[in-house]
């Protein structure tokens, strides 16, 4: 099976729910606008049963132009990670 697109997510949690897609969709555009926010002020937001979005700083660091070989300087920047929960990896594998 394919990756679910958004529309198929929507319309599966509508069923699920027994609510309206637009319902559906407005709720789970709200609950991706609580994560963001969530993540910005607090540094991580925590799905219990799921994982965690996780904000970490990445230091800067030498690279390697793969093209030409030469070193390149990467600048430090902030990145978010999900770090998956146990019974997430338990009932998957």
């Amino acid at each position: 099976m394919a990756k679910m697109t958004k529309s198929q997510f929507v319309n599966t949690l509508a069923e699920v729910m027994g609510v309206a897609k637009k319902e559906a969709s407005e709720g789970w555009d709200k609950f991706v606008e609580l994560a963001y926010r969530e993540v910005k002020s607090h540094e991580e937001f925590n799905l219990p049963g799921l994982g965690k979005l996780v904000k970490k700083q990445r230091a800067a660091r030498t690279g390697r132009n793969p093209m030409t070989g030469e070193n390149i300087s990467i600048p430090a920047k902030t990145v978010v990670k999900f770090r998956v929960a146990k019974q997430a990896k338990d009932a998957v594998l």
